[in-house]
């Protein structure tokens, strides 16, 4: 068996009907920058998926996706509404601010969750000069702490960006984790509640690489194309990213590998709740699992399987399952947590 850990949905291999879709698209010459057939076809789908005629474009990589999505609609006096575990404030080593020149103005969360109480709290910042300019509220789903917003929270967050003026955008590095977990269509999960800016993650779901960028407001997309290639994510060979898409949105490859990767997740959670040391700290939503381990054992386990620690002093670790996790690798995790404490 090849080596599996649950370090990050990253770390999984290419799906093979992937990889497949790329030697496809290897096949002689193509017009670049988006001007070839794979990118028209990729484009179609996830329009038909989402509904409605969203703008979409690709890009390399998620913090792309999130910082160039955002810039659309912001100016430099702006602030982002966000969570304090979001991606965009922990991950992205202050991408969005430095390009975007926008302020995070990141909440506290117990859950990885923005309420909209936080939102409504937050303008009173509205026309008051000596302040950032609430303009872009960002929702991550499913979140970093591997929990899932229900639709009708994200559609009061949407009513409070519509009478104010803002705009919604999400973060969906993982979108088709949630999507699974709520048991909703793509369409479901983000336009009909009133998603404006859409990143869409394929490279946590089986792709190589390459996320999509989606606007539910096409004059949100006006200038994106030169906003694009200033930031440096305007592939050439763009063949390459969308022959992915094509395979992911093929017979619903995206939900079946979510799928697996949540119900991995389940089982992960339920087997580490009969271990008698361990505590499971988050619920369970996605494919996530944060749990908290005493930290002689973590030291052990580690050795032999990979993952990361979430929080030093509280020792809280976090197992990402993935579309290639199997019932062996939670198997041989859950021995070697009960062997380290013996």
């Amino acid at each position: 068996m090849s080596e599996r850990f649950f370090a990050s949905d990253n770390s999984a291999p290419v799906h093979p009907e992937v990889m497949s879709a790329l030697a496809r698209a290897n096949a002689g010459h193509a017009i670049s920058y988006g001007e070839d057939r794979w990118t028209t076809e990729a484009t179609a789908l996830l329009q038909r998926l989402l509904g409605g005629e969203p703008e979409v474009h690709f890009v390399y990589n998620g913090t792309g996706a999130n910082v160039l999505g955002m810039q659309s609609g912001l100016c430099g006096y702006h602030g982002i509404i966000c969570t304090d575990v979001s991606h965009i404030n922990t991950d992205e080593c202050g991408a969005p601010e430095r390009f975007t020149g926008a302020k995070l103005l990141a909440l506290p969360s117990v859950d990885g969750r923005l309420e909209p109480d936080q939102v409504l709290g937050q303008l009173h910042a509205i026309g008051v000069e000596h302040h950032s300019q609430p303009r872009i509220v960002s929702l991550t789903q499913s979140t970093e702490l591997g929990t899932v917003y229900q639709p009708e929270v994200v559609a009061e967050i949407s009513r409070i960006c519509r009478r104010n003026d803002l705009l919604l955008h999400m973060d969906g590095a993982r979108i088709a984790n949630a999507a699974v977990s709520l048991g909703c269509d793509l369409a479901g999960t983000t336009r009909e509640l009133g998603v404006d800016i859409l990143s869409f993650g394929g490279t946590k779901n089986g792709l190589m690489f390459g996320e999509a960028v989606v606007f539910f407001r096409p004059e949100l997309a006006a200038g994106f194309r030169y906003i694009r290639k200033q930031g440096m994510h305007l592939a050439s060979k763009m063949r390459f990213i969308a022959a992915q898409f094509t395979a992911l949105f093929g017979d619903d490859l995206w939900w079946r590998l979510a799928s697996k990767a949540n119900a991995m997740a389940q089982r992960l959670g339920e087997e580490l709740s009969r271990i008698p040391c361990a505590e499971v700290v988050y619920p369970v939503e996605a494919n996530a699992v944060f749990a908290r381990l005493p930290r002689e054992v973590v030291d052990a386990v580690r050795r032999e399987v990979f993952f990361y620690v979430w929080d030093e002093p509280s020792s809280v670790v976090r197992l990402m399952c993935s579309f290639d996790t199997e019932d062996e690798d939670i198997e041989r995790l859950a021995a070697l947590i009960r062997r380290s404490l013996e």
